[in-house]
Formats: C-alpha cells, structure tokens, sequence
C-alpha cells in the first residue's frame, strides 16, 4: 500500500499480516500522521481470497475510487482517500522502496498472498474441476518457487494421485514415483503439514527408503481438510535444492491447501451428485408407477390391485389422507382402462357451492334458476364415454347424494329445469380423507350410496408410513422444480435427509413438494438443508429405544382388538394368543372400564 502524500515522495507500507491497521496513532501497521485522521482510522482484512478495506470508526468520509464507503474489497491500483487530502493507492505487486529494509519471510507470506488473491479472481473464469486442481497446484509451484507439485486424494484410505504438474506447468504421469512415501504418511497419521529442508538429512526422514532412493532435497506437504475429514495432501518438491522452503513457505502452502480443500470438496460433492442423480434414475425407473413413486409394501399392493381393476368398469373408491395422491391413482386407473381414449373428468364435490352442486353435476337449460342465460351440459355429460372422479366425495350435501344415486345406477341424469333424462356412458371413481363409515354412523352420508361407490377400496398409506420413499420423492421433486425454476440448487444436505426422514408429514406429498418448491426459489446454496424445509429439532420425531417402541406398539395393538371385540378381554386374550393377565396388565396401566359382559 503507497501512501501518497501532498509533498515529497511517496511511501510504501508492505502488507504481510491477516489485519492490517491504519491510523495516526503509532500503535498501527500504517501509520499516516495526519490530524484528519482517527487514532485507528481502517483496517485491511485478508481472508486468504481477497483484500477488505473497512472504517474502524464510523467517520464516513472514505472514498474508494471517488466513491463513499464504509466497507469495500479493494484491488490492484484501487486508489483509497481515508480523509481529505490523505489518499492511497493499493497495489498487490511489490514496491521497492529506498530505505525500506527487506523482509523475505514476510515478502513470500505476502506473495503467496497476492497469488492466492489473483487466483480466485480467475477461478470462476476456469470450467471444470480438475482444471481448478491444475490451475491452483500451478499458482502453488510458482509462488513457493517448487520444481513440481502434487495433488493427492484419499480413496478407501489410501492416498492416489489427483494431479502431478511441474514448473513448465506440464502434467508429469511419471512424477507420482518422485513422492516420499513416509512424509506423505506422516501428513496422513498427524494431519499437520510438514517442511523438510533437506531430507537425506533429515534425523526423521533420512533412513526412509524413498527418501534415498529418489534423493529428495526440499519438500513440503498439508493436508486438506474439510470439515474435519482429510480429503487428500498438497505436495510440493525440489530434488536440487536444499533449505528452499522455510516457515513462510509453509504459511503460503497452508493456505493454498484451504482453498484447494473448498475444491475438493466441491468436486467430491458433484460427483455424489452425479452418482445419486444415476442411482435415482435408476430408482425411479423401478419404483415408478406412472406419475406415482414408491416402493414400500403397501403402496405395491395398491398398484397392484389397480392393475386388476383397471381393464374393468367397476366403481373405486380411494381413502387416505389429503396429499397422499388420490388423484394421480384415479387418472392412472383411467389411464390404464379402456376408456382411455375418452375424457377424464374431475368434480371437487368440496369446491362447489351446495346450490350449484346439482347444476354442476348434470348440467341446466335456459331458464331453469337466475343466471342461466344458456343450456349447459354438467360433469356427467362431459365425462361421457370417460371416466368421472368424484374427489371430497365426503363433502357431498346429503340432499344431493339420492339423486347421485340415482345417476349411478341408472347412469341416467336429467338437467335441472327439464323433464327429458339423458342417458351418459361412465366409470366412477371416487375419493375421500373422510372415514365414510363414521359419516354414515352419524347420518352425514348414505350407506346405499357408500357400497355403490366402494365395490374396490384402494386405501393410500401417509407418507410417514412409507419409509424411504419419501427420500425418492423429495430427490425427484428437487430435480424437476429446479429445473423449471432455472435454479443452481443441486441437492440435500445429509442434515435435510435425516430430518425428511423423521418428520411426520401431517400434509403427505403435497406438503412435502411446497417445501421443497420454497426452499428452491428462497435457497442462496447449492444444498438444500433442514432449515430450508422449515424442519427444526422440535418438528422432527424424536427416536425413542427399541424397548419403548415395542412398547408403545403392543400397547396401542392390543387396545385396537380390546376395541373390536367390546371390552372383552377374555376373548382378546384368546385373539392375540396371549395370558389373559396381559391383557389385564396393560388396561391397569389405561385406567379403562370394567369388563364388558360376555
């Protein structure tokens, strides 16, 4: 940094630490004496990529560039006025200044520094990663004044050679027989880098039979590390010269090695990536039922009863939860019958206005009610020749469900206002969340109706149920939204996986996809993590022993036979296989009523 004074000759100030203090008072790294300034006026902050320059106290009269900023990156020839008439130049080439005694540790630190600083600049400009590997182990070869360079990653735990290059910054197949394997195994037991200035002489490394067959001189080695895992070394060599590197070297090679840990990081986390995009492909092809995804046990037996009734006309109704993909079921029934040809029509029985629902249904002349100012065909006349989907059926006013009735018996509809019946060619299917047999208890929905509609039950388990499915599903709902989004995000964090996993989703499928759709469009990182989903630690279900859970489930398993069998507990007993003092044990603990009679 060049402190350009109004008179006599500009000074040099050598930048060599992470932060670098400027101010008038003699306590700072630069010292400008100037009265405009404060006693600790800014800092400059390197963060092993780039230089930050920032006010210490809050004066607000820099200008970077004639610009006003309280905090700016500043690069080459930037030119910084702290305060009037106090102006600087940045400058990341080395000044050679009269009077200015040299500092070669510092100098090299610096260097390393400034290479680092010009390299990442030009990283987003390389394509892929292992012309990033190439590019970084060239900057290191030069900056540490190395004969060659090495890049070595670790696979099933044994160090393999990612990338050799040289000082004409050639790849060298060969090279990968010029590594020590003893330093390389120390940097893999201690992970701590290693300076060995002359290693034939070295007390450690002399007697290694590496070391005397290649003859090596100078060498220095760091591992790299992410996030506490050692993903391979960085090593540097020159079988010619002793003593070449010293501590400064090593600072520089450190941080070399951090950012060439980021890399690897990254690429390892590509290739996962890549490798899980294949293995879904591979999942989805096999667990793919038509527009439904899914492999466990339940779910199969759904898709193979649709299997069965699809080539026939028989009505269907499919339960389950909301979000667990009635509709989908539905369309593949009609997908696979042979009305496929034909219309599929959907009626949302719990959408509709209760006094639009018979016109909606079987359609109206002219005439027939205020507002009908033309004849209009209903769901049934639409749907002819197809199939109709009656979803919510659950919501259907109970006035309404006889002449339903009626239409699917019959399958004749009349139109509200008019006395002419119309024949219509139709399958039925329908669906509800509701417990239609507790509906028809409280006389909110027919039974006659009920066994029309339910000749085949198809019930669709909750996701929660499901086990890895919903990792399938939420792996194949993040590939097709971020690429209809246009969006960088590539996948879940293993945090994400594991709270997915635990979660309950009280919504199902629907749930799930709005979570991710969000997470996708809000997400400034490439991983998707829990907080993305909206998953904190009190959301997830918490994991209880084993014990416990067989517990819990024989509990609730034996009150469900006590239940169907009327509080009966000797023939429960008899039922389950088990002594009746089981029995007995278990309604002690719920405080529940006597004995039924029996």
């Amino acid at each position: 940094m060049k402190w350009v004074a109004a008179e006599g000759r500009p000074r040099v100030f050598p930048i060599y630490k992470k932060v670098t203090s400027i101010g008038r008072g003699a306590a700072n790294d630069v010292v400008v004496p100037d009265a405009s300034l404060a006693e600790f006026h800014a800092q400059v902050v390197f963060d092993g990529r780039d230089f930050t320059l920032a006010e210490v106290e809050r004066a607000g009269g820099m200008l970077v560039n004639g610009k006003k900023k309280r905090r700016a990156k500043v690069f080459h020839n930037d030119r910084i006025e702290l305060a009037e008439g106090v102006e600087l130049v940045f400058s990341v080439y080395d000044e050679v200044t009269p009077g200015v005694p040299a500092e070669d540790d510092r100098q090299a630190e610096l260097a390393g520094m400034v290479k680092l600083s010009e390299f990442n600049r030009r990283l987003l400009e390389i394509g892929t990663v292992s012309e990033q590997i190439d590019a970084l182990l060239d900057a290191v070869i030069e900056v540490t004044n190395a004969a060659k360079g090495f890049v070595l990653l670790l696979r099933e735990g044994e160090p393999t050679v990612a990338a050799a290059r040289n000082v004409k910054r050639e790849s060298i197949p060969a090279g990968v027989e010029q590594l020590s394997d003893s330093i390389v195994a120390q940097v893999i037991e201690r992970r701590k880098p290693v300076i060995v200035s002359d290693a034939l002489n070295d007390t450690m490394f002399k007697t290694a039979e590496s070391v005397m067959n290649l003859r090596l001189c100078s060498v220095m080695a760091a591992p790299l590390m992410a996030q506490g895992q050692l993903l391979g070394i960085i090593y540097v060599g020159n079988d010619n010269v002793v003593s070449l590197f010293e501590e400064s070297s090593l600072d520089v090679l450190t941080i070399f090695a951090g950012q060439a840990s980021l890399i690897l990081q990254n690429a390892i986390l590509l290739d996962e990536l890549n490798l899980d995009r294949e293995r879904m492909a591979g999942q989805l092809e096999d667990q793919r039922f038509g527009d439904i995804i899914g492999s466990c046990p339940s779910l199969l037996e759904v898709f193979g009863r649709v299997e069965k009734v699809a080539a026939t006309d028989v009505s269907v109704l499919i339960t389950g939860e909301t979000g667990t993909g009635k509709e989908l079921i539905a369309r593949e029934i009609h997908r696979r019958s042979r009305r496929n040809g034909g219309p599929f029509v959907v009626v949302n029985c719990g959408a509709i206005p209760e006094n639009l629902m018979e016109s909606e249904l079987f359609g109206h002349v002219r005439g027939a009610f205020t507002g009908a100012v033309a004849s209009r065909e209903g769901k049934f006349q639409q749907a002819s020749g197809g199939t109709l989907f009656l979803d919510e059926i659950g919501e259907m006013p109970t006035a309404l469900q006889v002449k339903l009735l009626r239409a699917l018996q019959e399958r004749i509809v009349v139109k509200v206002g008019d006395a002419k019946s119309e024949r219509v060619d139709i399958r039925v299917l329908a669906a509800t969340n509701r417990e239609l047999e507790k509906e028809i208890e409280l006389g909110a929905f027919r039974e006659d109706l009920y066994y029309r509609l339910n000749v085949v039950n198809l019930h669709l388990p909750p996701l929660r149920e499901r086990g890895e499915d919903v990792i399938v599903i939420a792996k194949y709902l993040l590939q097709k939204h971020a690429k209809a989004y246009e969006a960088a995000v590539k996948g879940f964090t293993p945090g994400a996986l594991t709270a997915m996993r635990a979660y309950e989703w009280p919504g199902n499928v629907r749930q799930l996809e709005n979570r991710i759709k969000k997470a996708i469009v809000l997400a400034d990182k490439t991983l998707v993590g829990p907080e993305d989903l909206d998953l904190s630690a009190d959301q997830v279900r918490p994991v209880v022993p084993l014990a416990q859970a067989r517990e819990d489930y024989t509990r609730r398993y034996i009150l469900e036979i006590l239940e169907r069998n009327g509080g009966n507990r000797t023939r429960t007993a008899r039922d389950l296989g088990v002594d009746p003092r089981t029995v007995f044990r278990y309604l002690e603990r719920e405080s529940l009523a006597p004995e039924a009679p029996g």
